[in-house]
């Protein structure tokens, strides 16, 4: 963990970088711009170490290590707060290492403030200095650079002896899962992820999603069906064509994979709009943003089938800190009630996907977050423009059953019906526990909202003609439905919406 290499006798030993002392700042403007300082200082320290050795030069081994902030104080006081961030639990040192203080400049400026008006500047000061936690090369590089590309492979294979490489045990989630167990004398975590994991996500999402990190809005909807992905970029593109209708209609872009930026009509082309392009094929992933000037759009994943997907994404997504996240995808109904088209809000899930059992174990619940439901089923009534009893006859709130086995059906004895009835369970899939179990785990509010598409317990199987008119009659109120929710979210409120639910006994201080 970051906390074990960050004292200000570390240094980094290897690294041709003079050692920068920590500093104390109560303010956090200040504060933010010496991470900046020290990080822009340490990415240009390898890159133009990488263009050397590029360019035929054998340096001794090379180091630039993260920035890192310390907050220390010895007293339990602080601030009332309904938030579930911006404090430390009580007496101690805390610290985490920090990266992309350009993307996270918002983000990390709201931390630091909020931890200084919680604890009182004179009980806290906020310590920012040079960690000894080293920059893997691989994360030095800028977005459109490819110099390893024009390396030998002999010349790649001697990069492991110039520079650092990501050290996995450096960026293991164990402070999301609350395993982590720093030894005596060592500080405590500050935020959920260090930098180096921040870092990898960060690769990960460009690789996943075909666009960069950058574009990602704080609030997401994933879905397992490319049809919900054809709606929102025709919504997308329609949204772009026309000029803002009211102060709240406040979309200035659409981007698509390949970092392919379409701006609002009236408004002129930004630096960086002309780099994207269309992808020669689509990624494994693809993401979709309708974006705000202040990140709270919404963008949207289709993460394909099976909770090994929804794993994945949703690792990568956390460290983005999103307001909230929801499902919306398709299920298999299994009452009887049931007819094709209802909506199921699930309320509980039953968690046979087996994708996160080594890091949040079964017997951990997963509860509903009210402001969450209570969003999803006004934006169901808004969209059907339906109340009372015809809203409930189409919208069943249940146990959502998500299973790692797509023919599940094919089990002899009836096992899995036996299961999913003990459990009072209303629908099935693959997808929905991970997305709802990983939000509950990295403290991202979660939701979601089904759509039945199908019976298979009681003979009403997905027929390809039954199945594209079913797609046609329901993907658009759908999608509607889940943007509406999302936006009913962002007009709530963060502090609505990070509530202390989500905070275990001894959490960390960063959202």
């Amino acid at each position: 963990m970051t906390s074990r290499t960050t004292t200000e006798e570390q240094e980094c030993t290897v690294s041709t970088r003079p050692f920068i002392p920590p500093e104390r700042f109560d303010d956090p403007a200040a504060a933010l711009a010496r991470v900046q300082e020290i990080y822009d200082g340490s990415i240009r320290h390898l890159r133009e170490s990488l263009q050397r050795f590029v360019e035929g030069e054998t340096p001794s081994h090379v180091r630039a290590c993260y920035p890192f902030v310390r907050v220390q104080t010895e007293t339990f006081a602080r601030a009332d707060t309904r938030l579930s961030y911006g404090f430390v639990e009580g007496p101690g040192t805390y610290e985490t290492t920090l990266t992309r203080p350009d993307l996270f400049a918002r983000y990390y400026h709201e931390q630091f403030r909020l931890l200084l008006k919680n604890h009182g500047q004179q009980h806290v000061q906020l310590e920012v200095g040079l960690s000894a936690q080293p920059i893997p090369i691989h994360f030095s590089f800028a977005e459109h650079d490819h110099i390893e590309g024009s390396m030998s492979p002999e010349r790649r294979a001697m990069m492991r002896d110039v520079f650092d490489l990501p050290n996995l045990a450096a960026m293991d989630d164990g402070i999301a899962n609350g395993t982590c167990d720093p030894a005596p004398g060592e500080a405590l975590p500050l935020s959920l992820f260090t930098g180096p994991r921040v870092d990898y996500s960060l690769q990960r999402l460009r690789h996943y999603t075909g666009t960069s990190p950058e574009h990602f809005q704080k609030f997401v909807l994933f879905t397992n069906y490319q049809f919900y992905i054809d709606e929102f970029v025709r919504l997308g593109h329609a949204i772009m064509s026309r000029e803002p209708a009211s102060e709240e209609d406040k979309y200035v872009a659409f981007v698509e994979p390949g970092n392919l930026v379409t701006r609002r009509a009236g408004q002129d082309a930004r630096p960086g709009d002309t780099l994207g392009a269309p992808p020669l094929r689509l990624p494994q992933m693809p993401g979709y943003h309708l974006v705000r000037e202040d990140g709270s759009g919404i963008s949207m994943v289709n993460i394909g089938v099976g909770p090994a997907n929804a794993k994945t994404i949703t690792d990568h997504v956390a460290v983005l800190r999103p307001h909230a996240w929801l499902m919306l995808g398709h299920c298999a109904g299994l009452r009887n009630t049931q007819q094709l088209g209802d909506y199921v809000l699930a309320h509980g899930y039953v968690r046979e996907d087996h994708v996160l059992d080594e890091d949040l174990p079964l017997w951990v619940p997963i509860p509903a977050l009210a402001e969450v439901q209570v969003a999803i089923e006004g934006a169901v009534a808004e969209v059907t423009q339906l109340t009372g009893h015809d809203l409930k006859r189409v919208l069943r709130t249940g146990t959502v059953a998500s299973t790692d086995n797509r023919n599940w059906e094919l089990l002899p004895q009836r096992t899995p019906e036996r299961r999913f009835s003990q459990s009072r369970a209303v629908a099935l899939d693959m997808e929905s526990a991970t997305i709802a179990a990983n939000g509950f785990r990295f403290r991202v509010p979660y939701g979601t909202l089904l759509c039945v598409s199908d019976k298979p317990l009681h003979g009403e199987i997905k027929l390809p003609g039954m199945a594209n008119q079913f797609y046609r009659d329901r993907v658009d109120q759908h999608l509607r439905i889940g943007i509406r929710a999302l936006e009913l979210l962002r007009a709530l409120g963060v502090d609505r919406l990070h509530s202390r639910k989500l905070r275990s006994f001894a959490e960390v201080a960063f959202q």
